[in-house]
Formats: structure tokens, sequence, C-alpha cells
């Protein structure tokens, strides 16, 4: 069914012009958050590949890795995701958070022995 066919029966109401701006200025507020969303997002991505490669564990334990830290030192995950992505690349890492990192590494790191995986 076209969207013209479904407009016809199910016709919106009019609104005002005070009510469209409210509903535009929501409707812009909606887009900048989403957009903050996805760009933390890319973020953390980036960082989870990064605890990956320097941990040498899974995504899923990198994942948890960077959750840790964030409660650990009560940082943001995007703001711990942030310093990661700056250390992996020769930065510094804030004292607090590269000590988290490291007994979170330590928790997460697999062992193996016999070929299988233990935690």
């Amino acid at each position: 069914m076209a969207f013209s066919e479904i407009s016809r029966r199910h016709p919106r109401p009019r609104l005002s012009v005070s009510a469209l701006a409210r509903e535009n200025e929501l409707l812009r507020e909606e887009v900048a958050q989403l957009t903050c969303a996805l760009t933390s997002r890319a973020v953390i991505d980036q960082a989870i590949g990064a605890v990956v490669t320097l941990g040498r564990i899974a995504p899923e334990d990198a994942w948890q890795v960077l959750r840790d830290v964030s409660q650990h030192t009560n940082t943001k995950v995007r703001t711990v995701a942030e310093h990661v992505l700056k250390f992996a690349q020769g930065g510094a890492l804030p004292d607090p958070e590269l000590d988290e990192l490291r007994k979170a590494l330590g928790r997460r790191a697999l062992r193996f022995r016999g070929g299988e995986r233990e935690r």
C-alpha cells in the first residue's frame, strides 16, 4: 500500500505553527542524540579492537575490560575508550585507568591448557 493511500485513510491532524515548531525542535534534539550515540559507539568499537590487540583477548572480553575500567575508576565508558585509543597510539593513560586496565586484562586473559581455553 502506498504512503498516499495510508495518509488518505488515516490523515494526521493538522498542527498549529507552534506545535510544528516544537515537533521540529524535538526531532532535531533526537537527531543530535543519535549522532552522538553513533560517534560514541565508533570510539568504543575502536577501543575494543585496541584492547583485543593489547591483551590478546576476545572482543567480548575486551568490552568487559572497558566496562570494568569504567566502573572501577568511575569514568564513562566512552571516556575510557578515548583514553585507551590514545594509549594504543603511544599516548599516556591516566594512572588509575592504567592500573585498572592491567587488573582487568589479568582477570580476562585467556590461558591455554591442553589446547583448551580456561578463564
